[in-house]
Protein backbone atom coordinates (compact mmCIF):
# COMPACT_ATOMS: atom_id res chain seq x y z
CA UNK A 1 0.00 0.00 0.00
CA UNK A 2 1.28 3.48 -0.83
CA UNK A 3 2.34 5.77 2.01
CA UNK A 4 -0.46 8.15 1.02
CA UNK A 5 -3.08 5.42 1.39
CA UNK A 6 -1.64 4.32 4.72
CA UNK A 7 -1.75 7.88 6.05
CA UNK A 8 -5.32 8.29 4.76
CA UNK A 9 -6.52 5.15 6.55
CA UNK A 10 -4.73 6.12 9.74
CA UNK A 11 -6.10 9.66 9.83
CA UNK A 12 -9.59 8.52 8.92
CA UNK A 13 -9.55 6.07 11.80
CA UNK A 14 -8.20 8.69 14.21
CA UNK A 15 -10.98 11.10 13.28
CA UNK A 16 -13.76 8.53 13.44
CA UNK A 17 -12.58 7.08 16.74
CA UNK A 18 -12.33 10.53 18.31
CA UNK A 19 -8.57 10.38 18.76
CA UNK A 20 -8.57 13.59 16.74
CA UNK A 21 -11.37 15.55 18.36
CA UNK A 22 -14.06 17.32 16.39
CA UNK A 23 -13.45 21.06 16.24
CA UNK A 24 -9.69 20.76 16.68
CA UNK A 25 -7.30 22.28 14.14
CA UNK A 26 -4.96 20.03 12.21
CA UNK A 27 -1.93 21.01 10.12
CA UNK A 28 0.52 19.25 7.80
CA UNK A 29 3.80 19.56 9.66
CA UNK A 30 2.65 18.40 13.14
CA UNK A 31 0.65 15.57 11.57
CA UNK A 32 3.59 14.45 9.44
CA UNK A 33 5.79 14.43 12.55
CA UNK A 34 3.16 12.54 14.53
CA UNK A 35 2.90 9.82 11.86
CA UNK A 36 6.63 9.90 11.04
CA UNK A 37 6.05 10.55 7.33
CA UNK A 38 6.79 13.33 4.87
CA UNK A 39 4.34 16.18 4.26
CA UNK A 40 3.31 14.97 0.80
CA UNK A 41 1.18 11.95 1.85
CA UNK A 42 -0.33 14.04 4.64
CA UNK A 43 -1.26 16.79 2.19
CA UNK A 44 -2.90 14.23 -0.12
CA UNK A 45 -4.77 12.62 2.77
CA UNK A 46 -6.07 15.99 3.97
CA UNK A 47 -7.53 16.75 0.55
CA UNK A 48 -9.27 13.38 0.36
CA UNK A 49 -10.58 13.66 3.91
CA UNK A 50 -11.98 17.08 3.03
CA UNK A 51 -13.81 15.50 0.09
CA UNK A 52 -15.18 12.86 2.45
CA UNK A 53 -16.47 15.54 4.82
CA UNK A 54 -14.19 14.58 7.70
CA UNK A 55 -12.07 17.74 7.48
CA UNK A 56 -13.14 21.33 6.90
CA UNK A 57 -10.69 23.66 5.16
CA UNK A 58 -9.95 26.80 7.14
CA UNK A 59 -10.22 30.20 5.39
CA UNK A 60 -6.55 30.95 6.09
CA UNK A 61 -4.47 27.79 6.53
CA UNK A 62 -4.89 24.19 7.61
CA UNK A 63 -8.02 22.23 8.42
CA UNK A 64 -10.48 21.65 11.24
CA UNK A 65 -11.67 18.19 12.23
CA UNK A 66 -15.40 17.97 11.61
CA UNK A 67 -17.77 17.13 14.43
CA UNK A 68 -19.20 13.68 13.75
CA UNK A 69 -22.44 12.35 15.18
CA UNK A 70 -24.33 9.10 14.90
CA UNK A 71 -27.33 10.86 13.38
CA UNK A 72 -25.29 12.63 10.74
CA UNK A 73 -23.64 9.41 9.57
CA UNK A 74 -26.88 7.43 9.63
CA UNK A 75 -28.76 10.14 7.73
CA UNK A 76 -26.03 10.41 5.09
CA UNK A 77 -25.94 6.64 4.62
CA UNK A 78 -29.72 6.46 4.37
CA UNK A 79 -29.67 9.05 1.58
CA UNK A 80 -26.81 7.24 -0.14
CA UNK A 81 -28.78 4.00 0.02
CA UNK A 82 -31.84 5.62 -1.55
CA UNK A 83 -29.80 7.20 -4.35
CA UNK A 84 -27.65 4.17 -5.14
CA UNK A 85 -30.74 1.97 -4.90
CA UNK A 86 -32.44 4.17 -7.47
CA UNK A 87 -29.37 3.92 -9.72
CA UNK A 88 -29.46 0.12 -9.53
CA UNK A 89 -33.21 0.12 -10.22
CA UNK A 90 -32.79 2.33 -13.30
CA UNK A 91 -29.96 0.16 -14.62
CA UNK A 92 -31.98 -3.04 -14.15
CA UNK A 93 -34.94 -1.50 -15.93
CA UNK A 94 -32.98 -0.34 -18.95
CA UNK A 95 -30.82 -3.46 -19.10
CA UNK A 96 -27.12 -3.83 -18.45
CA UNK A 97 -24.78 -3.57 -21.45
CA UNK A 98 -22.04 -6.06 -22.24
CA UNK A 99 -19.37 -3.52 -21.26
CA UNK A 100 -21.04 -2.75 -17.92
CA UNK A 101 -21.49 -6.46 -17.28
CA UNK A 102 -17.80 -7.11 -17.91
CA UNK A 103 -16.69 -4.32 -15.59
CA UNK A 104 -18.91 -5.47 -12.73
CA UNK A 105 -17.94 -9.11 -13.27
CA UNK A 106 -14.25 -8.16 -13.22
CA UNK A 107 -14.68 -6.51 -9.82
CA UNK A 108 -16.46 -9.55 -8.42
CA UNK A 109 -13.90 -12.03 -9.78
CA UNK A 110 -10.90 -10.06 -8.52
CA UNK A 111 -12.39 -9.56 -5.06
CA UNK A 112 -13.31 -13.25 -4.94
CA UNK A 113 -9.64 -14.06 -5.51
CA UNK A 114 -8.70 -12.08 -2.41
CA UNK A 115 -11.01 -14.12 -0.21
CA UNK A 116 -10.00 -17.40 -1.85
CA UNK A 117 -6.32 -16.78 -1.16
CA UNK A 118 -6.42 -15.13 2.28
CA UNK A 119 -8.03 -15.57 5.68
CA UNK A 120 -6.91 -12.08 6.74
CA UNK A 121 -6.17 -8.94 4.75
CA UNK A 122 -2.93 -7.00 4.68
CA UNK A 123 -2.59 -3.38 3.55
CA UNK A 124 -2.24 -4.28 -0.12
CA UNK A 125 -5.36 -6.45 0.00
CA UNK A 126 -7.37 -3.65 1.60
CA UNK A 127 -6.25 -1.17 -1.04
CA UNK A 128 -7.16 -3.57 -3.85
CA UNK A 129 -10.56 -4.29 -2.29
CA UNK A 130 -11.16 -0.57 -1.86
CA UNK A 131 -10.34 0.25 -5.48
CA UNK A 132 -12.52 -2.54 -6.87
CA UNK A 133 -15.38 -1.59 -4.56
CA UNK A 134 -15.28 2.01 -5.79
CA UNK A 135 -15.29 0.85 -9.42
CA UNK A 136 -18.28 -1.43 -8.77
CA UNK A 137 -20.32 1.42 -7.32
CA UNK A 138 -19.22 3.94 -9.95
CA UNK A 139 -20.22 1.66 -12.83
CA UNK A 140 -23.77 1.35 -11.48
CA UNK A 141 -24.11 5.05 -10.73
CA UNK A 142 -22.77 6.20 -14.10
CA UNK A 143 -24.80 3.59 -15.95
CA UNK A 144 -28.05 4.96 -14.49
CA UNK A 145 -27.57 7.98 -16.80
CA UNK A 146 -29.45 10.11 -14.28
CA UNK A 147 -27.67 13.45 -13.97
CA UNK A 148 -29.82 14.68 -11.08
CA UNK A 149 -29.12 11.47 -9.17
CA UNK A 150 -25.36 11.75 -9.75
CA UNK A 151 -25.29 15.38 -8.62
CA UNK A 152 -27.31 14.60 -5.49
CA UNK A 153 -25.03 11.68 -4.67
CA UNK A 154 -21.90 13.81 -5.19
CA UNK A 155 -23.32 16.36 -2.73
CA UNK A 156 -24.23 13.70 -0.18
CA UNK A 157 -20.76 12.15 -0.48
CA UNK A 158 -19.34 15.31 1.09
CA UNK A 159 -20.88 14.26 4.41
CA UNK A 160 -18.82 12.11 6.81
CA UNK A 161 -18.52 8.45 5.81
CA UNK A 162 -21.21 8.71 3.11
CA UNK A 163 -19.01 7.87 0.14
CA UNK A 164 -17.93 4.44 -1.06
CA UNK A 165 -14.44 5.93 -0.97
CA UNK A 166 -14.58 6.13 2.82
CA UNK A 167 -13.74 2.51 3.53
CA UNK A 168 -12.70 1.71 7.09
CA UNK A 169 -10.73 -1.27 8.32
CA UNK A 170 -9.79 -1.92 11.95
CA UNK A 171 -6.54 -3.89 11.88
CA UNK A 172 -7.01 -4.68 15.58
CA UNK A 173 -10.04 -6.82 14.69
CA UNK A 174 -8.95 -8.59 11.50
CA UNK A 175 -11.40 -11.50 11.67
CA UNK A 176 -14.57 -9.44 12.13
CA UNK A 177 -13.42 -6.94 9.51
CA UNK A 178 -12.61 -9.73 7.07
CA UNK A 179 -16.07 -11.20 7.61
CA UNK A 180 -17.71 -7.79 7.13
CA UNK A 181 -15.97 -7.20 3.82
CA UNK A 182 -16.79 -10.72 2.69
CA UNK A 183 -20.46 -10.09 3.43
CA UNK A 184 -20.27 -6.89 1.39
CA UNK A 185 -18.73 -8.90 -1.45
CA UNK A 186 -21.61 -11.38 -1.34
CA UNK A 187 -23.97 -8.43 -1.59
CA UNK A 188 -22.11 -7.33 -4.74
CA UNK A 189 -22.74 -10.78 -6.20
CA UNK A 190 -26.46 -10.57 -5.44
CA UNK A 191 -26.73 -7.06 -6.88
CA UNK A 192 -24.96 -8.20 -10.04
CA UNK A 193 -27.34 -11.14 -10.38
CA UNK A 194 -30.37 -8.87 -9.98
CA UNK A 195 -29.04 -6.51 -12.64
CA UNK A 196 -28.40 -9.37 -15.07
CA UNK A 197 -31.94 -10.65 -14.68
CA UNK A 198 -33.44 -7.14 -14.83
CA UNK A 199 -35.01 -7.49 -11.40
CA UNK A 200 -35.39 -3.80 -10.70
CA UNK A 201 -37.08 -4.02 -7.29
CA UNK A 202 -34.60 -6.60 -6.01
CA UNK A 203 -31.62 -4.62 -7.31
CA UNK A 204 -32.89 -1.50 -5.57
CA UNK A 205 -33.49 -3.13 -2.20
CA UNK A 206 -30.15 -4.96 -2.26
CA UNK A 207 -28.28 -1.76 -3.07
CA UNK A 208 -30.02 0.11 -0.28
CA UNK A 209 -29.10 -2.61 2.20
CA UNK A 210 -25.54 -2.63 0.89
CA UNK A 211 -25.15 1.07 1.77
CA UNK A 212 -26.14 0.51 5.40
CA UNK A 213 -23.99 0.86 8.50
CA UNK A 214 -22.72 -2.72 8.16
CA UNK A 215 -20.17 -1.40 5.66
CA UNK A 216 -18.63 0.93 8.22
CA UNK A 217 -17.18 -1.67 10.52
CA UNK A 218 -16.04 -1.70 14.11
CA UNK A 219 -14.28 1.67 14.02
CA UNK A 220 -17.42 3.61 13.20
CA UNK A 221 -19.67 1.54 15.42
CA UNK A 222 -17.36 2.53 18.27
CA UNK A 223 -18.57 6.12 17.84
CA UNK A 224 -22.13 5.04 18.56
CA UNK A 225 -21.06 2.99 21.57
CA UNK A 226 -18.98 5.82 23.03
CA UNK A 227 -21.76 8.35 22.56
CA UNK A 228 -24.23 6.09 24.31
CA UNK A 229 -22.02 5.66 27.38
Amino acid sequence: MSSGQQVLLKLRKMIISGELEGGSRIAEIPTAELLNVSRQPVRMAFRLLEQEGLLLKNPTRGYTVREISENLIRDALEVRGVLEGLAAKKLAEQGITTEQQEKLKHCIVEIEKLFAEKSEFNDDDIEKYHNLNVIFHDVIIQASQNIALMQALAKNNQLPMASAQALTYDSNKPLSEYQRLHYAHLQHCSIYDALLHRQAGRAESLMREHSSVVLLGETVRAIFTNQAE
